[in-house]
């Protein structure tokens, strides 16, 4: 038998719609893709030829544990641009990605029983990071009239002598939007730890994202270079800890993963110095993506009163259409070919939503909707 926390751990539904949907292609169907959160663009040019130099030059070994020292100052220049605050090179810690950069986060921070105050709806894999590690997620609602952004004063009657860390996500996956520099402020005065993933943090077409850094220190950043710069199979991500932590992080990494990928590492330096017109590039597509989904969603029924302004999606409420949103997105994929993400994988406060991602060509986006409006136009309405 398997061990119980991995009994407990929930499944990511996405993945089974992904999965269903790949069973329906095999078979023939021709099935739209709106449920993956992947960038469907290549790597940048700068950052493939950054891998086949690295790997010409045989950079084929054990980095340091933390990570190449000339990543880890890239990392903190790119901070330093782009926020305006100071990272020392030493509190920066490369990861495979930055789902291993959120577990060494909570592996370090966590004591069995200790709480972290999370989102509903937040990113799906989120609470097993944490009870994997003994943790206790303390879910706060979060609603779409404020943007699905925290409402401090909800926070304030969750705080108990056990929470360790509240965890904000802006821009916001699954609901694209981000979280206003008031109410950052607001819960980094709150008294426990941050912590923050910024993995879409660029991908921001109206306003501007903040870094939880620009707010306080008492905070673990979580980022990497999936979602900006195209690079989710080449797996980079990284974490911003407060001193303190890093030998505990240290030893994390030394004994479950090593190091991160050299080749990759190197590829990492040249995404952020030399990508900067790619992103551009890809940031204008996603937009032009999102202003017409955004567009085509209201036009089918769909309320969406703050629009997503970051990542690429778009949360959306389907209440009027069912009230299950897992059979509700399973239907979709079977009748009209067209992979939706059920709000519920996001947590009981999704539930009745459905994400849309918009990493697909417009091409694609458009014919996904017009199925998607045909099935609506076939089937029953809600009763009561």
């Amino acid at each position: 038998m398997a061990s119980r926390c991995t009994e407990e751990m929930t499944s990511f539904i996405v993945m089974d719609v992904l999965e269903r949907a790949s069973e329906l292609e095999a078979q023939g169907r021709h099935i739209i893709h709106l449920e993956v959160g992947e960038p469907d663009f290549e790597a940048p040019e700068c950052v493939r030829e950054a891998v086949q130099k690295a790997l010409s030059e045989g950079f084929t070994h054990y980095t340091h544990s933390l990570g190449m020292l000339d990543l880890r100052e890239a990392i903190s220049d790119y901070y330093h641009t782009t926020y305006g605050v100071s990272v020392d090179p030493g509190q920066v810690v490369v990861a495979s990605g930055s789902s291993p950069a959120i577990f060494m986060a909570f592996a370090a921070l966590l004591d069995p029983g200790d709480e972290v105050i999370l989102s509903d709806p937040h990113y799906a894999c989120y609470p097993n990071f944490i009870r994997f590690v003994g943790g206790v997620p303390v879910r706060i609602p979060v609603f779409e009239e404020d943007g699905f952004q925290y409402r401090p004063e909800d926070i304030e009657k969750k705080l108990s002598p056990k929470t360790k860390a509240i965890f904000i996500n802006s821009p916001s996956n699954p609901t694209g939007t981000l979280l206003s520099p008031d109410r950052m402020q607001a819960i980094s005065n709150m008294g426990p730890f941050v912590v923050s993933d910024e993995i879409y943090q660029g991908l921001v077409y109206a306003g501007k994202e903040h870094s939880i850094l620009e707010f306080t220190d008492h905070a673990f950043v979580v980022n990497g270079f999936s979602k900006l710069f195209a690079m989710t199979g080449l797996r980079l991500g990284y974490l911003i800890a407060p001193k303190p932590f890093i030998r505990p992080i240290q030893k994390l990494q030394q004994n479950f993963f090593i190091s991160a990928n050299a080749v990759v590492q190197k590829a990492g330096i040249s995404a952020l110095q030399h990508a900067g017109p790619d992103v551009a590039r890809m940031k204008r597509i996603y937009n032009e993506r999102r202003v017409f989904m955004i567009r085509r969603l209201k036009e089918m029924g769909f309320s969406i009163p703050v629009e997503p302004t970051g990542a690429f999606y778009v949360f959306v409420n389907a209440k009027h259409i069912a009230e299950d949103s897992y059979a509700l997105a399973f239907d979709i994929l079977e009748k009209a070919g067209v992979g939706v993400t059920p709000g519920i994988d996001f947590g009981p406060h999704g539930e009745g939503y459905l994400r849309l991602s918009y990493a697909n060509s417009l091409e694609n986006i458009a014919e996904g909707l017009d199925r998607l409006e045909a099935y609506l136009k076939d089937r029953p309405p809600v009763s009561g």
